[in-house]
């Protein structure tokens, strides 16, 4: 399970004898080649021609051998030819011409088995680190056992340094991983109790318990394997067509070199011909470009299936997204929290919370994260129920208190009917809170965009994508918003998994298509596209194995660099194979009519293999324009202001809330309101801004070609400051007044709500154009 010799033994003998063959084939015809050259320099010109006739003989044996090999899978062209030309070469007496050809072709095969073997290399890398065993706990300790004997439930150790053997979740305290060989990122992360860990990340700290969660065969590593095995079973369109084209070479070559004796009757030009007509460059530069792309792609966390589907995507020219999962995050968030008067923000979350931290609901699993980000204690709750469909309730300081719906029949105060409208106009769903029969709060979620989204999109029209398309079985109203904020050339909402088949088969014929998704409802959409990816790092088995191309990682741009690499290798080999084929042609017209001897000849096709190839290992190379370089303290920053800016979701919040307070009184309560709020933007928002604006800005600076790129946001950051001394002059007025007069209200509501929109805009933009840029 751990190579990629799944093809059986006689592939394992064929590759064992192929790695000794061919530097001992090159090195024996380079010294007849030398010696040859030695014995001519002291004159035994007879001496010279036996031994480089001997390197020649040497050759023509595994020649032969190739030769068989290809005629039996179907492919006739580079040995046949070389077979031909030292053949040629014996019989006219050519021996230098021979013991030249001879080592050009022992180097051509060498430099292509390292070639392979270099843009390969990560790929193999990846199926060779797969464990073979696991240590699991028993009644007498931990023992050793193979891995497939792991069952889920197990409860298994992870020492320091091992390969985590099958998905699971943590049991220890904390865990230090390295997942750097699924997500392409180099920092470690943490994982806490009962977060889950995928199989294939290496634990980069002290030893610690997993509890099982899929056997070997069903973990993600597991997959990843199957689908490294696959990629290298299959041939690009770009490669067959290299094949084709190689069949009428050999005909043209033969043709080429028969008139030539013929018009000339010299057979030395036929020869001649024959030497530098070996189509090296045309068999070996689209393999070795489209085997590196797939290494390049391999390393960024996305696992190709083969090299047809990284060459059709290359060509691809229509992209269709999902959007749970793909565009959003997949996992809802909570947007805002209401509060009825008399009720803060806090104390519904809070409350809300401890209701919720018994139910597997995935919106109780959000409500109950945001309250622990923030740092919440909550409350102990006794005789929790939970009724499907409407929510948790239990009892609560002797009070019986509910989360989740609430009966539309029933009549609602006028927050309430303003967090429905809310809740309508941002697509967001509400749980309600209820104590004691009584409307008491609100905490509205959504699932987000992803900060990523907008770069992506704008990174793959400029690799090639021309129209982008959502299809999503979600409800119309939010398909909309984010397709708006997007910028998407189109959307298709509510649609089940056959309307999904069908649109993809629509657009397949206009154009190449690429369907992406997550879930077990877009495997089929993904199968019928040209290339289906599915998101694998949360995403179904259903998907990930209907798909052409996984992305190991949680990260949809790197769809965009896959895209980037797989037009980038295409073009490569094209350019390789047919640059190639042209200098042989034109050295074949230079031979027919005897301006380029054997040897000669011999020694030029030579330097045309290394130049091919050479040009075709160019698609190992990552481009610049990419993705920025960043120095790893500027990626630790932007991981740091990443989190903080999670953080300070409710701070944002609260300069509405408090804004919307004075809209409702202009009393007691909503001055502390606005102090409330001015205390943590001082606290908590302006510390923040400054951090950026003197440690994150800076650091980014020479990866965005200096300060003038963070020029706007530092504007912002001015802006935001401006505001917040406003507010500060409002409640000094207030407070040398005894309270907020008439003729404050409308301009402290003005910089709240300005405060509050121009929050947001900043915190989505450094997201999209700084965040992102961390891998």
């Amino acid at each position: 399970m751990n190579s990629f010799a799944s093809a059986g033994p006689v592939r394992h003998l064929v590759i064992g004898v192929s790695v000794y063959l061919e530097p001992f084939l090159l090195s024996v015809t380079a010294a007849a080649l030398t010696a040859g050259g030695v014995a001519w320099v002291a004159g035994a010109g007879a001496v010279a021609d036996l031994l480089w006739g001997l390197g020649t003989v040497f050759a023509v044996v595994p020649a032969v051998g190739w030769v068989v090999a290809a005629l039996r899978r179907g492919r006739a062209g580079v040995d046949l030819i070389a077979v031909l030309a030292l053949g040629g070469t014996l019989a006219v007496r050519e021996y230098l011409a021979g013991a030249l050809i001879a080592l050009m072709l022992a180097t051509g095969r060498t430099l292509e088995a390292a070639a392979q073997r270099r843009a390969s290399h990560d790929v193999r890398a990846l199926v060779e680190r797969v464990p073979r065993t696991a240590r699991r706990h028993a009644d007498v300790g931990v023992r050793v056992v193979p891995l497939a004997e792991v069952e889920v439930g197990d409860l298994l150790v992870v020492g320091p340094g091992e390969v985590v053997p099958v998905d699971g979740y943590v049991q220890s305290a904390l865990a230090v991983l390295d997942e750097s060989v699924l997500t392409g990122e180099s920092l470690q992360v943490e994982r806490a109790k009962d977060e889950a860990v995928r199989s294939g990340v290496v634990n980069a700290g002290g030893a610690f318990d997993l509890r099982a969660t899929a056997t070997e065969q069903d973990s993600t590593y597991a997959e990843i394997v199957r689908l490294a095995r696959q990629a290298g079973a299959e041939s690009a369109p770009v490669v067959r067509l290299a094949d084709r084209y190689a069949a009428w070479f050999l005909l043209l070559s033969l043709v080429v070199a028969g008139l030539a004796w013929l018009l000339s009757g010299s057979a030395v030009r036929a020869v001649a011909v024959l030497v530098v007509a070996t189509p090296c460059p045309l068999l070996l530069a689209a393999p070795v470009a489209i085997v590196s792309g797939l290494s390049r792609a391999s390393r960024l966390g996305v696992v190709v299936r083969g090299g047809g589907a990284l060459e059709n995507l290359g060509r691809a020219r229509t992209l269709l997204l999902d959007k749970t999962g793909t565009l959003t995050g997949g996992r809802p968030r909570v947007l805002d929290v209401a509060a009825a008067p008399g009720w803060r923000p806090a104390q519904v979350l809070c409350l809300g919370a401890a209701l919720d931290q018994y139910s597997p609901h995935v919106l109780a699993h959000a409500i109950v994260d945001a309250a622990r980000e923030r740092g919440l204690a909550l409350p102990v709750v006794t005789d929790v129920t939970e009724e499907p469909g409407w929510g948790a309730s239990g009892t609560v300081d002797g009070q019986r208190a509910s989360i989740g719906r609430i009966d539309t029949g029933c009549v609602v105060p006028s927050w309430a009917r303003a967090v429905d409208n809310r809740a309508l106009l941002d697509g967001a769903a509400v749980a309600w809170l209820t104590v004691a029969g009584h409307l008491v709060g609100a905490v509205l979620l959504r699932d987000p965009i992803r900060f990523d989204a907008p770069r992506t999109l704008r990174h793959l029209r400029r690799a090639g994508i021309e129209r982008i398309l959502m299809l999503t079985g979600d409800r119309t109203e939010p398909a909309h918003e984010v397709a708006a904020v997007l910028g998407l050339d189109g959307v298709r909402a509510e649609l089940s998994p056959a309307d999904k088949v069908a649109a993809v088969r629509a657009e397949r014929e206009r154009a190449v298509t690429v369907m992406v998704g997550d879930g077990v409802n877009d495997a089929p959409a993904l199968a019928v596209a040209d290339i289906g990816v599915a998101m694998g790092a949360r995403g179904s088995t259903a998907s990930s194995e209907a798909a052409d191309i996984v992305l190991t990682t949680d990260r949809v741009d790197r769809l965009a660099d896959a895209v980037v690499i797989a037009g980038r290798a295409r073009r490569i080999a094209v350019q390789s194979a047919l640059g190639g084929m042209l200098m042989s042609l034109a050295a074949m017209a230079a031979a027919a009519v005897g301006l380029l001897p054997p040897a000669a000849g011999a020694l030029l096709q030579e330097g045309i293999d290394v130049v091919v190839i050479l040009n075709a290992l160019r698609a190992l190379r990552v481009e610049r324009a990419m993705r920025p370089a960043l120095t790893p303290a500027a990626e630790v920053l932007i991981r740091r202001f990443a989190a903080e800016h999670d953080d300070l979701r409710d701070v944002v919040e609260a300069v509405r809330a408090a804004a919307d307070r004075l809209s409702d009184s202009s009393g007691p309560q909503a001055l502390e309101a606005v102090e409330e709020t001015y205390r943590l933007l001082t606290e908590r928002l302006l510390p923040h801004e400054y951090a950026e604006e003197h440690q994150l800005y800076p650091a980014l600076a020479p990866t965005l070609g200096g300060s003038e790129a963070t020029a706007t946001m530092s504007r912002a950051h001015t802006e935001i400051e401006r505001l917040s001394r406003r507010v500060a002059t409002h409640l000094r007025l207030a407070h040398a007044r005894g309270g907020l007069d008439a003729d404050q209200l409308d301009d402290l509501r003005s910089c709240l709500y300005g405060l509050h929109a121009v929050l947001r805009l900043h915190f989505s933009q450094e997201e999209e154009n700084y965040f992102a840029l961390a891998p």
